[in-house]
């Protein structure tokens, strides 16, 4: 099967994005059309990384058609390797970088979405909406539920939490990427895997429903919340950034649904990045859409274009390895994660080229990035499954 250039586009695209969040300037720092990248980059580029996760499982299991059989069954032994590699993976980065690690989640995700690979993209489709509906009031009913004393007293027999900031509990609900809310995320891609994006019909009526999806989403959010329904939890002066998860109270709401005692129940009418309400997951899948069709559209119909970003396709190609990379040079090189008094794009800047001058070098040798062959490799015992 050839590659799906434009995914691999949106993919770098994300990558970008969480670069921006985790190196450049804060939202509070920034001015004009920077407050504008800013404020995009932030909650929805990991927003398109997890639709992007979920389309990735279609690409094992089977994308338009689902594998049966013997092949079935090493796909979704290949995806459970995944899914625990990345969890491990996830767990010793956030023992250095603290709770803004998205990688553990992931591998949550991966074993949760296992009973849906055999899935249609209208079913799919349909699961994806109803998570979005109902997700996100559960999420705030747990949370209200479940004081400090509660959460601490469940995290003091949390192997996970021991090791890292980020535990069971913090997967499941209160985290950053909380998987009760952020499965609708991945089963949106999921269903977008099934579909031929390659299709013009099916380009113009996804390009149509995640146009409807965004406008509706924030449009109700803000008539029903006013002019601050779309506040960014950067805004608050701090940023979802840097070597560790924000503390609680730093911006306008709480990570995802949070663990605020007091938070009222008209927060859920907010759609601002990382909000975690009904409003705020079905925008952000509709702006992922929006930037999937889009790259799938550019890349096919502008030949010239597809030449120019081929460097960076590269980076989408070897995602995984751009993602832990920024991280480990960061340390590296000592490069500060976006604060109140950062305003230099420069950093940034340098990782973004220098991710696409290594993964335009290393494609010119090799296939697959180097943390995505190992990954590969750790799914061949999946060929042992009879």
């Amino acid at each position: 099967m050839g590659r799906l250039v434009g995914v691999d586009l949106a993919r770098a695209l994300a990558v970008f994005g969480m670069y921006v969040v985790h190196i450049g300037p804060p939202l509070s720092a920034t001015t004009g059309v920077a407050s504008w990248i800013r404020y995009l980059a932030d909650g929805h580029s990991s927003v398109l990384f997890a639709t992007l996760a979920g389309f990735s499982l279609m690409l094992i299991a089977g994308r338009r058609e689902p594998k049966t059989g013997l092949a079935g069954r090493q796909a979704r032994a290949r995806i459970a390797i995944r899914a625990v590699v990345l969890l491990v993976l996830g767990t010793v980065l956030a023992m250095e970088y603290g709770g803004v690690i998205i990688l553990g989640f992931y591998g949550v995700y991966f074993l949760l979405a296992l009973p849906l690979v055999r899935l249609r993209a209208r079913t799919l489709a349909i699961i994806a909406a109803a998570f979005a509906l109902v997700t996100p009031q559960l999420a705030f009913a747990l949370n209200a539920l479940l004081s400090p004393a509660v959460q601490q007293s469940v995290n003091a027999y949390d192997p996970l939490r021991r090791l890292s900031e980020v535990g069971v509990l913090d997967l499941l609900l209160t985290g950053f990427y909380p998987a009760l809310t952020w499965m609708s995320f991945v089963i949106a891609g999921m269903a977008l895997g099934r579909l031929d994006l390659n299709s013009g019909t099916v380009q113009r009526r996804l390009a149509a429903l995640g146009a409807a999806l965004t406008v509706t989403a924030y449009g109700m959010s803000l008539l029903l919340a006013g002019k601050d329904a779309l506040k960014s939890l950067a805004e608050g002066g701090s940023s979802s950034s840097g070597s560790g998860s924000m503390p609680p109270g730093s911006g306008s709401m709480p990570p995802d649904g949070g663990s605020f005692p007091d938070m009222p129940a008209s927060s859920l009418l907010a759609a601002g990045p990382h909000s975690g309400t009904t409003f705020d997951i079905i925008g952000s899948v509709g702006v992922a859409i929006l930037v999937i069709v889009g790259a799938t559209v550019a890349m096919n119909r502008l030949p010239r274009l597809r030449r120019l970003a081929k460097p960076v396709i590269a980076v989408g190609t070897m995602s995984l390895t751009a993602y832990v990379g920024h991280f480990l040079a960061q340390s590296a090189l000592s490069v500060s994660a976006g604060t109140s008094s950062q305003t230099s794009w420069v950093p940034l800047l340098m990782f973004v080229l220098g991710a696409i001058v290594f993964a335009a070098i290393w494609s010119r040798f090799f296939r697959r990035g180097p943390l995505e062959h190992l990954l590969n490799a750790a799914t061949k015992p999946a060929k042992r499954i009879r």
